[in-house]
C-alpha cells in the first residue's frame, strides 16, 4: 500500500477540529481525486498525509511505516519519495526558474550538489523538459517574480515533475489556471503518474477535471469521508449533497452546466449546477 489511514483525525490548537474518523487505503499506482466544499478538510488532509502536520488523533502508514515513528534520518528520506504540489508554491520570488524546478531532488543530492546548483544548475536539459511539459520551456532562466500566478503555479508542478516522487499529493494544484490550462497540467500530472507506476491523491475544487482524470472519487465534507466511490458512481445527487452547504454551484471548470436542484435545512429550493460535457448521470 502506498498510504494507509486509520480513524485519521486532526485538531487545531482552538479546538477546531479539522478532519475525524478517516479511513484510507491507496494501493501503489492509483489515482484518486479529494473533492468537497470550502472548509471540508482536503488541504488538511493533503498536508497529514505529506508529513507537514502530525495527526492528533488515529494513525498513519506511508510505504509501510508510521512516519512518526522514524528517526530523523529515516523521516527525511521517506519525505523524498512524496511529492507536494501547492496552490501557492512556495518558492522564492528572485528564485530563477531553473533552479526552482531543480530544487525538486534536493534532499536526493548530497549538500555540496545542492549549493553548487544554485550557481550552475546541474541538469538544465531535465529542468526544460519538465518545464516544457507544461508549455513553460522558454521561461527557463527567467527569475519567479516575473511570472504570472498561473505560470508560478505551472512551475511548482514541474517541480514535482522532476522530483520523480512515489507519491504525489497535489493541492489544489490548477486554481489558479485557465479551463484549457488547468485540464492539460492535470492530464500531465496522470501521465508523468501512470507511465512511473505513481501514486496521486489531488484535492480539486473543479469537480469535472476530477471525474475525468481519477479513476477514484473521494468526497469529504465537515471533515469526515462523505463517500469514496470509482467516478462512475458519483451521482448528481451525491454531488448535490455535498455542496448544498454552499447554497450555490458544484464546481467546475466546464462550460456547459446544467441546473440541479437541491433543498435547504427550511425546505427551500436551491438551485446547483454541474457541468455535463461528460453526460454525468
Amino acid at each position: 500500500m502506498a498510504l494507509v489511514t486509520h480513524q485519521l483525525g486532526l485538531e487545531h490548537g482552538n479546538g477546531l477540529r479539522a478532519l475525524h474518523g478517516l479511513e484510507l487505503k491507496l494501493s501503489i499506482g492509483e489515482r484518486v481525486a479529494v473533492i468537497g466544499p470550502s472548509g471540508a478538510g482536503k488541504t488538511s488532509l493533503i498536508r497529514l498525509l505529506g508529513c507537514a502536520l502530525r495527526p492528533t488523533a488515529g494513525r498513519l502508514e506511508l510505504f509501510g511505516a508510521n512516519p512518526w515513528q522514524l528517526s530523523a534520518g529515516d523521516l527525511r528520506r521517506l519525505r523524498t519519495r512524496i511529492g507536494t504540489i501547492h496552490q501557492a508554491p512556495p518558492i522564492p520570488p528572485r528564485l530563477r526558474v531553473i533552479t526552482a524546478v531543480l530544487a525538486g531532488r534536493l534532499g536526493r543530492w548530497p549538500a555540496w550538489k545542492g549549493l553548487l546548483s544554485l550557481l550552475y544548475p546541474a541538469d538544465i536539459s531535465g529542468a526544460q523538459q519538465a518545464l516544457a511539459r507544461l508549455d513553460l520551456a522558454d521561461r527557463l532562466f527567467d527569475r519567479c517574480d516575473r511570472l504570472s500566478g498561473g505560470q508560478l503555479q505551472r512551475v511548482g508542478i514541474a517541480r514535482v515533475l522532476y522530483q520523480q516522487p512515489e507519491l504525489i499529493l497535489a493541492d489544489e494544484p490548477v486554481s489558479a489556471l485557465d479551463p484549457t490550462l488547468a485540464d492539460a497540467a492535470v492530464g500531465q500530472i496522470v501521465a508523468e503518474a501512470e507511465q512511473r507506476g505513481a501514486t496521486v491523491l489531488a484535492s480539486l475544487h473543479a469537480v469535472d477535471l476530477a471525474l475525468k482524470w481519477f479513476p477514484r472519487v473521494i468526497g469529504l465534507r465537515g471533515g469526515e469521508l462523505a463517500f469514496d466511490l470509482p467516478a462512475a458512481q458519483v451521482s448528481r445527487e451525491m454531488l448535490s449533497e455535498l455542496y448544498a452547504s454552499e447554497g450555490s454551484v458544484v464546481p467546475t471548470q466546464g462550460n456547459h452546466p446544467i441546473a440541479l436542484q437541491a433543498f435547504g435545512d427550511g425546505g427551500e429550493a436551491r438551485v446547483l449546477r454541474i457541468d455535463n460535457s461528460r453526460g454525468l448521470g
